[in-house]
């Protein structure tokens, strides 16, 4: 057999070459496919949508009967009214009485003080959780919150495994959703000191909310989980010798030795719910509103929303109500495509009973509205409600707030909201305490589409990877097309010339992406400036980036850059966009297992400009309508995947507002930095290079 058949016979045998062969020769109409394909893909999610149901079977929701009693409700009746009836006395008053009625079950009571930490910008807290720490000349004792936490350990339980509910609570303001929030912990934590099955010990964290929510909670998982030692101390010595505060508190329960001095913990927290009651009420029906996003798009597990939300509509009769876009429900587009889907549902089922394809259209729309919330919240990386605090230590956790759908002045109605809200609180610990171990048998990664359905991870990565398919197959073709431009006459000089070339290239994407993180720290420095306004600062940051930018610019094309001082080579664009849309989809890889949201909806935003982007000289030129439509369309999709316009068009899909002021998105990057938004750094540092490259190629000299 001669060397030509050898050749032949590996490469019959090597089919996946020739296919990768021939997607790379034929780039410019894979991208074409690719992208409608993950359109229609992203459309498609409400309809793949499947239907929740509990993975874990010692969950058993519902299996017991309730032995929350009117007694209970009474109780935790008279602990609100006791609260609604402090208005205008001191907030250590009402702290006391939680105290009291903690001791009064025998549990075990504790107060823990902390300071409010100031989210200020600093680049390492993205990769570290350390203390920010605030000096002493920031602490006062007015500043002090204090955080009430009850202890009932389990009878059948040996320590190690708790359940956590928490009740944020402002004692300034004696709120009567607040107060009713604690009357529904309350009724349930009175019920679980007395019971003989309990197996994992119940923490009631009445969290002090006067600097947040969120704020209060953090603070008490960092001394539960990260004890420093004698801190405190130093703070009370040094700053709070003459406060009677923690007198005040505690001097009714040293009395009948019920309160434990120091920190007191339960066991490795096995779930947290966090229970709010909302203010206003629903004139409809009453309502569960649930929140489960945490922080960098981090889920608690898909079991745990689905046993409240069994528990709340067939047990309670409670509507349950996750977030949704209202703004995308007006879309007639949406109802359209909605209609269409329907109707394609429908002849698949007259042809095969057993092809259950497409969902009624307004059900369509809805799930397309409560997704876009779903994908949209959770690319912001910033927590929807305390449970985020939860998840930072990997603990399952949610919000559930209630709406009730009359005011609740009455004494029957409120009755009857305290049994409702308690026996649902009280159905969840029970299925929690059925568990040996964590949650782990369900889904960590999905989407919502409605409290009963989700999408998980291996449906909506779809249309991420047909999104981020097509960089690696332009680039490589570019690459080619450009090794190819090599003439018969070429030196082995010019080869090296050219080989050098292309590393040029890579260096100016790096130097570029360089100037991305000097964006993206250039806050840390602003944020400092004395009397600025969000609109200053971002006008201020707008500026020294440009400039910045600028100089970059006039060091890429100096020769040091160039291979030569002559004028740039036609085709060194070409290898320049090569290797921008290899930067885009290793940043996109990277972003999407940090977070998948983010990955996604920057994808929708930057791709499609590394695709087309062609310098429009070379569209000039041509004059043709094709040409001019391309450059038309590459001039538009610059304008979009601009990271401030990209951001006026998310506000203005996801949150329907009319005006738009700059200082917003200092705002918006301001509280992206203080939650440690992963979001933040794909800006800064995937997108905006991105970006800056794409306009370079679009207006280079060629």
């Amino acid at each position: 057999m001669g060397n030509g058949e050898v050749e032949k016979a590996k490469m019959r045998a090597r089919p996946i070459v020739k296919l990768g062969i021939f997607l790379i020769s034929h780039s410019s109409f894979v991208s074409v496919i690719c992208l409608i394909a993950a359109i229609v893909a992203l459309l498609l999610l409400p309809v793949l949508a499947k239907n929740t149901y509990i993975s874990e079977n010692a969950l058993m929701p519902g299996s017991a009967n309730s032995m929350l009693s009117t007694q209970d409700v009474s109780e935790a009746n008279r602990l609100v009214k006791d609260l609604t009836h402090l208005y205008l006395r001191s907030p250590i008053e009402s702290q006391q009485i939680i105290g009291q009625y903690m001791s009064g079950l025998d549990a075990e009571v504790t107060y823990q003080k902390f300071y409010p930490q100031l989210n200020r910008f600093h680049p390492l807290h993205f990769f570290t959780n350390s203390d920010l720490g605030i000096s002493s000349s920031n602490m006062n004792c007015s500043s002090l919150g204090i955080n009430t936490v009850g202890i009932i350990r389990a009878p059948r339980g040996d320590g190690k495994e708790a359940i956590v509910l928490v009740t944020p609570y402002n004692p300034e303001k004696n709120g009567l959703g607040e107060a009713l929030s604690l009357g529904i912990a309350y009724s349930v934590f009175s019920l679980l000191s007395r019971v003989t099955w309990l197996a994992k010990d119940i923490v009631w964290l009445v969290a002090d909310s006067r600097y947040g929510e969120h704020s209060a909670v953090d603070a008490w998982l960092r001394e539960y989980h990260d004890p420093v030692f004698h801190r405190n101390n130093l703070i009370d010595s040094e700053t709070c010798n003459e406060s009677n505060t923690t007198t005040e508190l505690e001097q009714k329960l040293y009395v009948d030795k019920k309160f434990y001095s120091g920190f007191r913990r339960a066991g490795t927290m096995a779930a947290a719910l966090v229970i709010k009651v909302a203010e206003d009420s629903n004139h409809f029906e009453d309502s569960l509103n649930i929140y489960a996003e945490a922080s960098n798009g981090q889920m608690p597990n898909l079991d745990l929303i689905n046993i409240v939300n069994y528990l709340a509509v067939h047990k309670q009769g409670l509507r349950i109500q996750v977030k949704k876009i209202w703004s995308l429900l007006g879309f007639r587009w949406l109802n359209t495509l909605g209609v269409i889907f329907e109707s394609v549902g429908q002849i698949a089922r007259s042809i095969n009973p057993q092809w259950k394809f497409g969902i009624p259209a307004s059900e369509y729309v809805e799930g397309t509205a409560t997704l876009a919330s779903s994908l949209y919240y959770q690319a912001l990386g910033v927590p929807t409600g305390p449970h985020g605090a939860f998840r930072d230590y990997q603990i399952d956790a949610i919000t559930l707030e209630i709406s009730p759908k009359v005011s609740l002045s009455k004494m029957t109605m409120r009755n009857d909201f305290i049994l409702r809200g308690g026996r649902l609180l009280e159905g969840v610990v029970q299925s929690i305490n059925n568990l040996l171990e964590k949650f782990h048998q369900s889904f960590f990664l999905y989407l919502l589409t409605s409290p009963s359905k989700f999408v998980s991870v291996g449906v909506y990565m779809i249309p991420f990877v047909l999104l981020i398919t097509p960089l690696p197959l332009v680039a490589a073709s570019l690459h080619i097309d450009a090794s190819k431009s090599t003439t018969p006459q070429t030196t082995e000089v010019d080869v090296s010339r050219k080989s050098w070339k292309w590393l040029n290239s890579a260096r100016k994407v790096f130097v570029i992406h360089l100037w991305g993180v000097v964006v993206a720290l250039l806050p840390y420095f602003l944020c400092r400036l004395p009397n600025s306004t969000p609109t200053a600062n971002f006008t201020l940051w707008g500026l020294l980036s440009a400039f910045s930018l600028i100089i970059l610019y006039l060091i890429l094309g100096s020769p040091v850059f160039e291979a030569s001082a002559s004028q740039p080579e036609k085709r060194e664009w070409a290898s320049l966009k090569s290797v921008t849309t290899t930067a885009a989809f290793i940043g996109l890889s990277l972003m999407s297992v940090i977070n998948f949201a983010t990955a996604e909806i920057g994808a929708l935003f930057i791709i499609p400009i590394c695709l087309m982007v062609q310098p429009l000289k070379l569209d000039a030129q041509a004059r043709s309508l094709i040409t001019l439509l391309r450059a038309t369309c590459n001039l538009v999709l610059g304008l979009i995947a601009f990271p401030p316009v990209a951001y006026v068009l998310l506000k203005v899909v996801f949150d329907d507002v009319d005006g738009f002021n700059v200082g917003e998105y200092w705002n918006w990057v301001e509280s992206l930095w203080a939650w440690n938004s992963a979001t933040y750094l794909y800006v800064g540092i995937v997108h905006l290079p991105c970006w800056a490259l794409c306009i370079h190629i679009l207006f280079h000299p060629c």
